[in-house]
Parts: C-alpha cells; sequence; structure tokens
C-alpha cells in the first residue's frame, strides 16, 4: 500500500482525520480544548489553516505549524496541489479597466472579493471602519484604494463615490454584522438599529449613491450580500434575519427598475462561512436554545474566497444574463 500524502497546513481538516498520524494530533488537539469531535463535522472540508481565523484567536498559527512539524517528524513538507481540493482561479483582466466598490474589504468575504477583483486588473475602491488591516489590503495591491467609512452614515456614503470618481462599474454591499439570536420579545432598540443600520440601510445608501453613475452610463452590476437566512427563519435572530430579507427586497426592487437601463442588481446568499467573524458577548439563551438544532443541519462552512468567487462572477460580465437573481452560495443548505 502506497504512504499517505503528507499533511500540511493546506490538507483538509477530513485528510487529517484519515491519516494515521494525523488522527491521533486532531484528537488530542480536541481533548487538549474539551471540544467533542462531533464538533468538526462543519469544517471537515476545510483546511486546517482555516481553523486560525475561524477560531477568532483561541488558536495562533503557532499551533498549526508544530501539529505540521509533528506529524512530518519534524520536517515541514513543501506544499503540492490537492486535485481534490478546491483552488481558486484567478481570471487575469477579467476587471480590467473597471472600478469596483467593495464594502467590508477589511476581513472575511469582503477582503476576499477585494483582493480576487485587484488580481484580475480592476481598481478596488476598498471600504471599512477598521483601517488597519484595510489599510494592509492597500499596501499588498496598488490598485485597492482604502477608504475608512461608515456606511450608516450620507457623509461617508458621498466621501465613498467621490472616491471612486466618475466611472463606478461595480458595488459589492458586502459590509455586515449579526444579531444575538433573541427572537423579537427580547430584541432591543440597539440591537435592531445597528442590524438593520449596517447590514440593510447601508447598502441602500450606497446603492443609491452610485445608481445614477451607473444609469448614465448605460451599465453597472451590483451584488449584494444576504444570507442563508434571507431564505428561512431558522438560522439567526430576528433583527439579523429581518435586515437580510430586506437585502432580498432591496435586491428584486432595483433589478426591476433598473434592469432595462442596463444596470444589473443580484444578491448571494451565504451559508456558513469561516471568516472569523465576531459574535455579540450576550447570546439569547431562548434564541439560541431554538436555532441550534437546526444548525446542526449545516452541510459544511464555505472559506471566504469561495464566496467571493460567487460575487466576483455576478458582478463581471460572466453573469451578463442575470439579474434580479438571489443565488445560495451555502453548500446546499438551502435544498434541505
Amino acid at each position: 500500500m502506497n504512504d499517505p500524502a503528507p499533511l500540511t497546513a493546506q490538507s483538509t481538516i477530513d485528510a487529517w482525520l484519515r491519516h494515521p498520524k494525523g488522527e491521533p494530533l486532531i484528537k488530542g488537539l480536541l481533548a487538549q480544548s474539551g471540544v467533542a469531535e462531533d464538533m468538526l463535522a462543519p469544517v471537515r472540508n476545510l483546511p486546517l489553516q482555516q481553523l486560525v481565523a475561524v477560531s477568532q484567536g483561541q488558536m495562533p498559527q503557532s499551533v498549526v505549524d508544530d501539529l505540521v512539524l509533528r506529524a512530518n517528524d519534524g520536517v515541514a513538507p513543501t506544499e503540492t496541489a490537492d486535485s481534490g481540493r478546491w483552488h481558486e482561479t484567478v481570471v487575469p483582466g477579467r476587471f480590467g479597466g473597471r472600478t469596483v466598490i467593495v464594502t467590508g474589504a477589511a476581513s472575511g468575504i469582503g477582503r476576499a472579493t477585494a483582493s480576487r477583483i485587484a488580481r484580475e486588473g480592476g481598481r478596488v475602491v476598498a471600504v471599512d471602519v477598521t483601517a488597519d488591516r484595510l489599510h494592509e489590503l492597500a499596501e499588498e495591491l496598488p490598485s485597492v484604494t482604502a477608504v475608512r467609512a461608515d456606511i450608516t452614515d450620507q457623509a461617508d456614503i458621498d466621501r465613498i463615490a467621490a472616491v471612486a470618481g466618475e466611472r463606478i462599474d461595480g458595488l459589492a454591499n458586502v459590509a455586515g454584522v449579526t444579531d444575538d439570536y433573541s427572537p423579537v420579545h427580547e430584541t432591543t432598540d440597539a440591537m435592531w438599529d445597528r442590524v438593520l443600520g449596517i447590514n440593510l440601510t447601508g447598502s441602500f445608501k450606497l446603492t443609491r449613491a452610485v445608481a445614477p453613475v451607473m444609469l448614465a452610463a448605460g451599465r453597472g452590476s451590483i451584488v449584494n450580500v444576504a444570507s442563508e437566512a434571507a431564505l428561512r427563519g431558522n438560522s439567526a435572530g430576528t433583527a439579523y434575519t429581518v435586515s437580510k430579507h430586506g437585502v432580498v427586497g432591496l435586491t428584486r426592487s432595483a433589478a426591476f427598475m433598473y434592469g432595462p437601463q442596463g444596470v444589473r442588481v443580484n444578491a448571494i446568499a451565504p451559508g456558513a462561512v469561516a471568516s472569523g467573524i465576531a459574535m455579540p458577548a450576550n447570546i439569547s439563551a431562548a434564541g439560541h436554545a431554538r436555532i441550534a438544532p437546526f444548525q446542526q443541519a449545516i452541510p459544511s462552512l464555505a472559506v471566504p474566497e469561495q464566496l467571493a468567487a460567487s460575487i466576483t462572477f455576478l458582478l463581471s460580465d460572466d453573469g451578463v444574463n442575470i439579474n434580479g437573481a438571489v443565488l445560495p452560495s451555502d453548500g446546499g443548505w438551502s435544498v434541505q
């Protein structure tokens, strides 16, 4: 029998669990952390490296590096392409000569989307309220212009549009926040206002700002990030669920109004994504208890680059005949 392939940080967790040396290492890590093995089910298809982001700082890079060395008798193997795992494939020049605004660009899906557009030749106006990581992205990719802005503030919206200039070919409304899983009777005004303000009103304001530029040009593409919560009522609390249902309404209305004038408006509905997004400190016990059993049905976690692939497809001319669609990019969760 052939020896199993060497384990690397890019090997999937499933590959680690099926490897004679990797399995005891992963199970030992779980035991040390007090985590049950069945908690790995949604992330088995992810590279081990992705756990650093998913853990939100609980699992440092040094842990992954140590596991790789221990699995390979102290020698770090050379990373090789794994034909059984998805790899991002950049399309050179797909956004050549185009300007695209991307919100939430400092991390997660927004960062992956901004990066891909830039690497495919586009000029990106990268927007976020977090300055440090946003400027890191701009330093990595010269075609990225970083704009620290609050999309709920009209003055900041005007500034974003001004930085983009007279040509705006695309807009990816990615910025968003989660809620605390609270049902209606527990939802505070502060939670409602914050979640609706960022997830829905922010997308509305920026769409309103760029639409005249696109209409004058007779072309443009807008992609809004909805959620699996836009398709069902059992994946989040009231505020988040309502905000994402609203994003679908915004998408369909704008698509209907602007489609004949050359502006396409679509949405994607992600499922679970390993982006490391922070949850509020105080989760509703009642809401979580009601939602948790249904979250066990999540097929798998996606990585931000997979969502960026869906977003850039709809933003680009590859999505030329698609308008008003809500594309579930959820690993099949929506068909369950």
